[in-house]
């Protein structure tokens, strides 16, 4: 298993992203702590995530997977929290 970053930028004003949502939750364990950020702890590779992703998003919307390895900001205690248990 491994922590993986999240990132996107949803560029349809108006549209329904809950399928998006919903796909990146099936992931396995999730935290979502900024609007367009969440982190998965999951047994799947980016690329699969990726690919997952394509069909729950428009053409012109952007995603970025990361594994996380190394971490530092400025964020809520629970961010931290969940994130230091798990990578």
């Amino acid at each position: 298993m491994a922590v993986y970053l999240i990132t996107y930028d949803l560029n349809s004003p108006g549209q329904d992203y809950t399928k998006v949502y919903d796909e990146i939750k099936s992931f396995g364990s999730w935290a979502h702590y900024m609007e367009s950020v969440w982190f998965v702890d999951t047994s799947y590779s980016a690329t699969t995530m990726r690919d997952r992703l394509k069909s729950k998003i428009d053409s012109n919307d952007t995603v970025l997977i990361s594994k996380v390895t190394e971490y530092s900001g400025w964020a809520p205690q629970k961010m931290w929290d969940w994130l230091n248990s798990r990578v």
